[in-house]
């Protein structure tokens, strides 16, 4: 098959046989009056995979790195969104462009253009771009919106392709709320609160899994004495002098303590009261890590990272947290805290398309 380079690199089939043909084979292009126009992702990939040849105005042949220099030369970006679209045709997909705000629709193998509804949203990211968790929420947003799945497909410094599955989940538990007639004392000392009594080291350790049980006491963060005092579950003093402490005393000492304490403080509350029990997620390099109920009886399901709503990261560092999270079968989340007291997720998953 041959075809005729056009204005930006793009190519025109005129053999209404032949436009037929390609169109036919992978619905490539568009059909107009009997012609088959390519754009520039297509005819770059149909010349590389030697299924078309083209010639220039003079008739001379273009090679396929003319072509391509040619069509870098003219759309910022080409060279990431090519290894994508390359990549995914040959895994067998059918591939469009798509109008914003996604960059290809994506049938599922088999489909059939205009009658199969697009699969996927993809959008082609550099590593050397930042994750910009504003304008994924909007594709998110949108997608869903579209009953799309979507994916962001990340490539890095040697080409490789890594494709992340984008959802915007509502995490859920079964741990069932606490409460009590009187509230509990405990002190605070220093970056955690100690709850001696032994009533309430039964009912808040083990019962509803707050803090650590060390002996006769339990030791509680700062996070977990804040919500629990804002409950009315305890009554908070100073270890030294007895006095009572107000918990928007405790929380300016916790802000000086952690600068990101604002976002996991409304996280923390959120999570809690939907019936998950949260855990630190230290040793994971994260926020939380959350349980749908008592740990003794599950496993953690979440590892979970409140962010700002403008938050912004490396690649690598947000390719790290979520290869760590599934490596050790867990769900990666941000937590985004909104005006109201709403929290919003996202979640980011490694998958193979």
């Amino acid at each position: 098959m041959t075809g005729r380079l056009a204005a930006g690199a793009t190519v025109h089939l005129e053999d209404p046989v032949e436009a037929g043909t390609v169109y036919a084979r992978g619905y490539f292009g568009t059909i107009r009056e009997g012609r088959l126009e390519l754009d520039r992702l297509e005819s770059a990939y149909l010349v590389e995979m030697e299924r078309l040849s083209v010639t220039g105005p003079n008739g001379r042949p273009v090679s396929w790195s003319e072509l391509f220099r040619r069509a870098a030369s003219a759309e910022e970006g080409f060279g990431i969104r090519y290894l994508v679209y390359r990549d995914l045709r040959q895994r067998g997909y059918v591939v469009r462009a798509s109008p914003p705000p996604a960059t290809f629709a994506v049938l599922p193998r088999g489909g059939t253009l205009h009658k199969t509804p697009s699969r996927y949203w993809v959008e082609p990211m550099s590593e050397r771009r930042p994750f910009e968790l504003p304008r994924i929420r909007e594709l998110a947003n949108r997608s869903k919106a579209a009953r799309k799945n979507l994916l962001l497909a990340v490539v890095d410094e040697e080409s490789d392709l890594t494709y992340y599955a984008v959802r915007l989940p509502t995490p859920t538990g079964a741990q069932a709320p606490v409460s009590t007639a009187s509230p509990y004392e405990a002190f605070v000392n220093e970056d955690r609160v100690l709850l001696l009594d032994p009533e309430g080291v039964e009912r808040l350790g083990k019962a509803a899994s707050f803090g650590s049980r060390i002996g006769h006491r339990l030791e509680l963060s700062i996070l977990e004495a804040a919500y629990l005092a804002s409950r009315h579950v305890l009554e908070l003093r100073e270890i030294r002098s007895h006095r009572k402490v107000e918990v928007v005393r405790l929380e300016r000492h916790a802000r000086r303590l952690d600068p990101h304490y604002p976002e996991r403080r409304e996280v923390y509350g959120w999570l809690r009261d939907h019936g998950l029990v949260v855990k630190t997620g230290f040793k994971y390099g994260s926020h939380f890590r959350a349980y749908p109920r008592d740990p003794e009886h599950a496993h953690a399901r979440y590892l979970i990272q409140a962010v700002p709503a403008g938050f912004k990261a490396a690649w690598p560092v947000v390719s790290g947290a979520v290869r760590l999270a599934q490596g050790v079968r867990k769900e990666h989340l941000f937590a985004i805290p909104e005006p109201g007291g709403v929290v919003s997720y996202l979640s980011l998953e490694r998958i193979r398309p």
